[in-house]
């Protein structure tokens, strides 16, 4: 290997890959960095990269696609793994990887390199997409070859080597963010029993904090895809932001739950998604008026196996593309405006509309109507139950 493009964030693991990279292969690296909205110095993290030995460090704004073309098909889908996470991690990974290869293609770089443990889910996330789009590259996966076996150890190879790294013991979290979250894993979270300090959280307030007058939003959907909010047309990435900054200040998003692993382990997770929820919620009910049942039920049927894909780092997969075009397909009419109220951390449905919805009032009505004959529900029902009287018949 000569040259290796290493997804550097600036944090304690890959500031210590970087020089273990130079010092154990003696090739230069070269850092990249993605841009996803984690609201961080990449200026500052550019400039650590070089001083930490990188020959070249690269940024790449990577908002307006992740949303776009990540973050808002798995919306469509409705994808949530194991019932609660919304994905934030496992829909970057893949885009990371991929606009990683596009920078060791423009360096003509042989490697590429992440900062991913041998214990969970993003190696796999990145390895995969890597073999996917560009199988003839060599992958150094650091943390599956060293001798570094712990943050304590990591931390002491950064102090003998003079690396400034954000990690301490006073600040002992493992933290992703990006435009659709904030993560936090390790440290005393790996205690499931432990309740998550108020100061750990950067993007949402505590519902009990939250002001006592609630919000209401009105968010506009065409085929699936959020396009507007309080009848303002918006970008993605910045529609995305808009609703972190209003859920955020009303406590909404706050999850911790424990996890499955792909690798087998369970891990226990807290996670700040509150401009994600809002949307979830959100399409959930523009759905509810405008897509016709047995879609609905079938692709709801579809979704576990769907996150799932996303979760264990499949997203360049065939099954995931095809069951894509399905979700896509299932979204044609699903066009609409959902009003929602934000109140110290609840996200509740207040209103929805379609102009094209398949919710007809004068036949769901309970008042006077001449369009429904109620006569045709005897016949209707003795069909359905015609194989449990047989049933019971038998029985007697």
């Amino acid at each position: 290997m000569k040259r290796i493009v290493l997804a550097y964030s600036g944090g304690l693991d890959t500031s210590v890959i970087m020089r273990w990279l130079i010092e154990t292969y003696h090739c230069e690296v070269i850092a990249f960095v993605a841009n996803l909205g984690q609201e961080e110095d990449l200026d500052g993290i550019r400039a650590k990269a070089l001083r930490t030995g990188a020959v070249q460090a690269e940024v790449v704004d990577v908002r307006e696609e992740f949303v776009r073309d990540f973050v808002f098909p798995a919306l469509r889908a409705n994808a949530v793994y194991e019932g609660t996470y919304l994905l934030g991690t496992s829909l970057a990974r893949p885009l990371i990887a991929k606009t990683q290869i596009e920078v060791a293609r423009r360096h003509d770089a042989d490697a590429v390199s992440h900062g991913a443990t041998g214990k969970g889910n993003d190696q796999v996330r990145f390895e995969v997409t890597y073999q996917a789009l560009r199988p003839e590259l060599h992958i150094v996966a650091p943390w599956r070859e060293w001798n570094l076996g712990s943050r304590d150890a990591l931390m002491a190879y950064a102090e003998e080597r003079g690396i400034p790294v954000p990690t301490t013991k006073t600040n002992p979290y493992s933290i992703d963010r990006n435009l659709l979250h904030c993560s936090y894993e390790g440290g005393p979270l790996e205690d499931p029993w432990f309740e998550p300090e108020a100061s750990m959280f950067t993007m949402t307030v505590a519902p009990e904090a939250a002001p006592a007058t609630p919000r209401y939003l009105e968010i506009d959907f065409e085929r699936g895809t959020p396009t507007a909010i309080d009848g303002t047309a918006l970008s993605p990435a910045a529609l995305l932001a808009m609703l972190n900054r209003v859920g955020g200040e009303h406590g909404v998003g706050r999850v911790d739950m424990v996890e499955n692993r792909y690798v087998g382990i369970k891990c226990r997770g807290v996670y700040e998604t509150p401009g994600g929820t809002i949307l979830h919620v959100a399409h959930r009910a523009i759905e509810s008026m405008t897509m016709d049942r047995e879609v609905m039920h079938l692709r709801d049927s579809l979704v576990p196996k769907y996150a799932e894909l996303i979760y264990y780092g499949y997203w360049f997969a065939p099954e995931r593309e095809m069951l894509q075009a399905a979700i896509e397909q299932s979204q044609e009419s699903v066009t609409g405006r959902v009003r929602l109220k934000l109140y110290k951390g609840s996200c509740a449905i207040v209103g929805r509309r379609a102009e094209k919805g398949l919710y007809r009032r004068d036949y769901a009505t309970f008042e006077s109507e001449d369009v429904y004959n109620q006569a045709d529900a005897t016949g209707f029902i003795r069909l359905n139950a015609l194989r449990l009287k047989i049933r019971a018949r038998r029985s007697q």
